[in-house]
C-alpha cells in the first residue's frame, strides 16, 4: 500500500466524520504536499525544525523503536494553525478534532513510511535530517 492510501485510510478511521476518501486525500495532500505522493520528508522537516521536544518526537517516528506521541497543541505549533484550519475546513470538522486526529495518525504514517530507512534515506540520512532542520533555524 502506498503512503497516500495509508494516510487516507488512517485519517478516515481516526476522524469518524470523514467518510469521503477523495476529500480526505485532498485535505492530506494540501497539508503534506507532494502532489501525487505525499512529501513526508517535508513534514518531518517541519517537526524537526520546531526543535526541542517536538524534534525528538519526530526522530522517534523515523526509527524502528517506539514512537513518541505528540499532542494536538504541539502539532498546531509545528504545522501552523492556518494549515490546520484549512485541513479541518476541507474535512468539515473543527480545528481541535482535526489536530487531535492528525496527532494520532502522523506518527503512525511517518513510522510506516520510514520502515527500512526509506524516509530517512530520502532526506539524506541522519546528516540530511540535521541539515534540513538547520534550515528552519536560519
Amino acid at each position: 500500500m502506498d503512503v497516500k492510501s495509508l494516510a487516507t485510510q488512517l485519517l478516515m478511521k481516526q476522524i469518524g466524520k470523514t467518510n469521503d476518501s477523495t476529500a480526505a486525500e485532498s485535505a492530506l495532500g494540501e497539508l503534506i504536499g507532494g502532489g501525487d505522493s505525499f512529501d513526508l520528508g517535508a513534514i518531518v522537516g517541519q517537526f524537526t525544525g520546531a526543535g526541542g521536544d517536538v524534534a525528538d518526537k519526530a526522530k522517534s517516528w523515523l526509527g524502528d523503536g517506539a514512537n513518541q506521541s505528540i499532542d494536538a497543541n504541539q502539532l498546531k505549533d509545528a504545522l501552523g494553525a492556518d494549515k490546520i484550519d484549512a485541513f479541518a475546513a476541507k474535512l468539515g470538522v473543527d480545528r481541535d478534532e482535526a489536530s487531535d486526529g492528525l496527532s494520532k495518525i502522523l506518527p503512525q504514517l511517518i513510522d510506516k513510511g520510514s520502515q527500512g530507512g526509506n524516509l530517512l534515506e530520502s532526506v539524506g540520512g541522519v546528516g540530511g535530517l540535521a541539515s534540513m532542520a538547520s534550515k528552519f533555524f536560519k
